[in-house]
């Protein structure tokens, strides 16, 4: 009730879906329209598929896997087949893919939620599966920015520090983004980290950074996207 309420008064433009089970979820998805006197649009984080977040649905492998599958067609394949589930269940827009380059082995939350430690191998696995999910109709998402694959604490818990250069930052970490920006993904999701090389202000988290989010990634990045 105090979502419909929200939807009535102030005009909600969208939502994002968690835990639930197909029929509940269709359910919810019909209510909270029929509430709005816009079309709302629906998103859920489902990087290995709607299975992450909605039950009794078959998971796609996880990034780690991919990763070390030669043939990209097949992550492309796999984005075409997301968005196919996700129209079905009245999701728009999926918060994937990861592009993480998983350089720290100890990483406790991207790990195998990373498609590898090498910036072109996670570039080609995250363009095909970005791709294939946008040519099918369903908005993809690059996360985390501007990097988190060498964290060894979880960002959920935490504020973990990156003390890389902006050098390092850029020939790494931002390979993945630069090449999916250009090839025109439709948003970007922002770590929460705190960069000193890139903002010194103390304890700022990236999420809250204006060189970050507006310097970096809408001006130097040249992203005219969702953040």
């Amino acid at each position: 009730q105090m979502i419909d309420s929200l939807i009535e008064h102030y005009g909600l433009g969208g939502l994002i879906y968690f835990q639930s089970e197909p029929h509940n979820h269709n359910l919810l998805v019909n209510r909270f329209q029929s509430k709005s006197n816009i079309p709302m649009m629906n998103g859920i984080d489902g990087e290995w598929g709607l299975s992450m977040r909605i039950d009794s649905l078959k998971p796609f492998p996880w990034n780690m896997t991919l990763g070390a599958i030669q043939n990209n067609q097949l992550l492309y394949d796999m984005g075409t087949a997301m968005a196919q589930e996700c129209k079905t269940m009245g999701i728009h827009f999926n918060f994937t893919p990861v592009v993480d380059v998983n350089s720290n082995p100890l990483n406790p939350i991207i790990n195998a939620r990373s498609y590898g430690e090498l910036p072109l191998n996670v570039t080609e696995k995250g363009l095909a599966l970005m791709r294939g999910m946008q040519n099918a109709g369903v908005l993809a998402c690059a996360k985390h920015f501007p990097g988190h694959g060498d964290t060894e604490s979880d960002s959920h818990k935490i504020l973990p520090v990156i003390n890389h250069t902006k050098s390092r930052i850029d020939s790494v970490d931002l390979v993945p983004f630069k090449n999916l920006i250009n090839a025109g993904v439709a948003s970007v999701m922002v770590a929460h980290l705190n960069i000193p090389s890139l903002d010194s202000t103390q304890n700022r988290a990236s999420t809250l950074s204006p060189y970050v989010v507006d310097t970096m990634l809408k001006q130097e990045m040249n992203f005219s996207g969702l953040v």
